[in-house]
């Protein structure tokens, strides 16, 4: 049997790394993923971790529904504040058909006050990074973690292990079900 997963996003990063986290943790499973283009309903660069948790949350849910999948998931990223820092952090939303959800995210990373003083003045993190790295269309590639990180780790890499984190959830249902 084929499995369904609907991405809310067309970002083809974003549907790749949703593919390698359900391969990896069930490749004896068949697999079709699928982005669709829906609206987190939260600002276009969320500012605090519950904004990107409830965008990611409002993608999984409209995702699941527009292409009547057996999971939905939401990909939603955005900066918080600890102290005088900001930190850029990818949150996972998935949703089965049954309504389980699971949460996830990526690793965060430190964003520099120049970049978030631009973020701040009404620019998308992905805008500033073409901006400030001299790239194009840096979020549908390597994005801020890739070059921030010399590709150690890419957009797609720390999505994928943010997936995997929210799909925890599926892996052992049972622990959360005591």
């Amino acid at each position: 049997m084929v499995m369904k997963i609907a991405v809310g996003s067309q970002n083809p990063v974003k549907i790749e790394a949703v593919r390698l986290a359900f391969e990896e943790l069930w490749p004896e499973e068949r697999w079709v993923v699928e982005g669709v283009n829906v609206s987190s309903g939260v600002s276009d660069q969320p500012m605090s971790d519950e904004e990107s948790i409830q965008g990611a949350r409002n993608r999984a849910e409209r995702s699941i529904k527009e292409l009547h999948a057996d999971y939905g998931v939401g990909l939603e990223g955005g900066l918080h504040q600890i102290g005088e820092l900001y930190f850029d952090c990818g949150w996972v939303a998935v949703v089965d058909r049954q309504g389980i959800e699971g949460i996830g995210s990526t690793a965060k990373i430190p964003t520099p006050p120049r970049m978030v003083e631009m973020i701040k003045k009404g620019m998308e993190i992905g805008v500033v990074n073409d901006l400030i790295f001299g790239t194009q269309n840096s979020k549908q590639g390597d994005g801020h973690f890739g070059l921030m990180t010399k590709n150690v780790i890419t957009r797609r890499s720390g999505y994928r292990d943010g997936v995997v984190m929210a799909l925890s959830r599926f892996v052992h249902p049972e622990l959360f079900n005591e």
